[in-house]
């Protein structure tokens, strides 16, 4: 954190007490869990609940949902937080029986709800009561079952009725009264990092509505990490969530959640290992981010875009020289990093201080390019707008949170790794439109150089002796059984949150990911309703979204 800065005033934290009493008769049951004290409350009383615990104790952040199935109950756990404190949480259980497996939907209270409790419908066959639009968001409508239920049969022939081959647009084009027209973009669309559909109802040229179709992608990464050990297999799968640029980012998100749960320390100097690699990382995303920013308001595939490409290129080649690999990087491991710093350690460091020497020109150069270009600003500024009170419904994070002056960040709030011992600070635009996210991306890089360039100077000067990348693991790691954590980063696209319940196997028994870009996506109707179709490929393409880590 930056010295320069004044202290944050101290915020105090709402004891489980105090939570107790607000919460009253609504709670049936407590069920503490390592993170955050938990409340178990009657399906019939989430709505109470959560309005009380937003309204008088301010927890204004939903960050998470969680849908399980046991062998006698249905299971919804409403994380929350504060955008203040981060650290402040408290975890909301919502049993209900197999046969009858109903609650109240969470979404009057907190909008990000909404995609959040279709996703536990979708996949684990939880219904929520006064949902605006529950119905599948991952899964095509046909599907049959939901594949994280106990007895969903992997093996069952899914059907597809003869009437879905039926043209959707044939009857869409216009509608009758003559005054809208309905729009597919997509699936393919070249700045999205994947596929993505908007199904948009246009008034003119003006967007009326806009609806996200998800999924295209989803590639069970949850099941897959419950089928592996915690040691040993699921590292490499939290590099593909985030398959651009951000994999140590993501790998840090599983080992922090992985060495809390098995109480595993890591030694000081793996930690700045770790904080430098991390930052590398975020340069690398935010670079393609700003590049196809560009290609996506006015088409610039030239300078800006092999501008970037050529910079995040310079970290790629930083990164591979640290962990042997471009992309998948695979480098973190429980208790450190699977191995030290590349020799000779002079030549690697020199790398990096020449990237980091040229940085503050190219920086330069997008200013001049990007942020101080007439066309630009007339196509970001005072479009794309998200409140800050709309975001935080939303559950936004990242530069899209921070982009509406809400200042969030947990390498501060929450801080893990070599983060609070670092002078850096956090970038805010209060700006609220598709300029100020990219300010904050631009302003975030300069930052990440900062944090970087004082890491080399930590490594430069460790003692040769005093270099431990590792501490010492168990060969096995099985958490005590029902042991429930949830931990999250700061990733390039903001909030990488991860949900583990343990059984006492090797292997988790619930692994749930929280993706900052599935929360960032649903803001997109409040930025674009009432906008031109080319401010809503704008403001899609500043929500900086990857597919991947959408739909997982």
């Amino acid at each position: 954190m930056s010295l320069e800065e004044s202290t944050p005033e101290t915020v105090e934290q709402t004891t489980a007490e105090e939570i107790d009493a607000l919460l009253g008769d609504l709670v049936i049951d407590r069920d503490d869990h390592l993170n955050a004290p938990g409340f178990v409350v009657r399906p019939d009383e989430v709505q109470d609940t959560l309005f009380r615990l937003r309204d008088e104790a301010g927890y204004d952040h939903l960050s998470c949902v969680t849908a399980q199935e046991y062998e006698d109950r249905y299971e919804s756990i409403y994380h929350l937080k504060k955008y203040d404190d981060p650290t402040d949480e408290v975890s909301v259980v919502v049993p209900t029986p197999t046969d009858d497996p109903v609650s109240e939907s969470a979404e009057p209270v907190y909008r990000t709800a909404d995609w959040h409790e279709r996703e536990a419908y979708d996949l684990v066959g939880v219904q929520y009561e006064d949902h605006p639009d529950l119905r599948r968001i991952l899964l095509p409508e046909t599907w049959q079952g939901h594949p994280l239920g106990r007895d969903y049969d992997q093996d069952r022939p899914q059907i597809v009725p003869l009437r879905e081959h039926a043209n959707p647009l044939q009857e869409d084009h216009q509608s009758d009264a003559g005054d809208t027209m309905f729009l597919n973009i997509g699936p393919h669309h070249p700045a999205t990092h994947g596929v993505l559909h908007l199904k948009t109802v246009l008034d003119g040229e003006q967007v009326v509505d806009v609806e996200s179709d998800i999924g295209y992608l989803h590639r069970c990464e949850e099941q897959i990490c419950q089928q592996g050990t915690y040691r040993y297999q699921i590292m490499p799968y939290p590099d593909r969530w985030d398959y651009i640029s951000a994999g140590l980012l993501n790998e840090w998100a599983y080992a922090r959640v992985a060495e809390d749960l098995a109480d595993i320390d890591v030694p000081e100097y793996a930690q700045v290992i770790r904080t430098m690699g991390a930052e590398l990382c975020r340069i690398a995303a935010h670079m393609l981010a700003v590049g196809t920013f560009a290609l996506d308001v006015y088409g610039d595939f030239t300078a800006i875009f092999m501008y970037a490409v050529r910079d995040r290129e310079k970290v790629q080649n930083i990164l591979e020289e640290m962990t042997g690999q471009r992309l998948m990087f695979n480098y973190f491991r429980l208790g450190g990093v699977v191995w030290d710093l590349p020799e000779p350690r002079e030549d690697f460091f020199e790398l990096i201080r020449d990237f980091l020497d040229d940085l503050p020109e190219a920086l330069e150069e997008y200013h001049d390019l990007i942020s101080a270009n007439e066309i630009l600003q007339v196509r970001t500024v005072d479009t794309g707008v998200l409140p800050p009170e709309v975001a935080k419904s939303y559950g936004a994070t990242g530069p899209v949170a921070r982009g509406s002056g809400i200042d969030y960040d947990l390498r501060r709030d929450d801080p893990y790794g070599y983060y609070d011992e670092l002078d850096w600070d956090v970038p805010v635009e209060d700006g609220c439109d598709n300029y100020s996210r990219l300010l904050v991306r631009l302003r975030e890089v300069e930052e990440s150089a900062k944090i970087i360039e004082q890491c080399v100077d930590l490594l430069e000067d460790w003692p040769e002796d005093e270099r431990t990348i590792q501490s010492n693991v168990p060969r096995t790691i099985r958490p005590d059984d029902d042991t429930e954590i949830y931990r999250a980063v700061e990733g390039a696209k903001g909030e990488l949150g991860i949900y583990v319940r343990a059984d006492g196997t090797e292997k988790p028994a619930r692994f749930k990911i929280r993706s900052p870009c599935f929360s960032n996506l649903q803001t997109l109707p409040e930025m674009s309703n009432g906008e031109y179709i080319p401010d809503l490929i704008a403001s899609l393409g500043s929500l900086d979204i990857v597919l991947g880590e959408v739909d997982r």
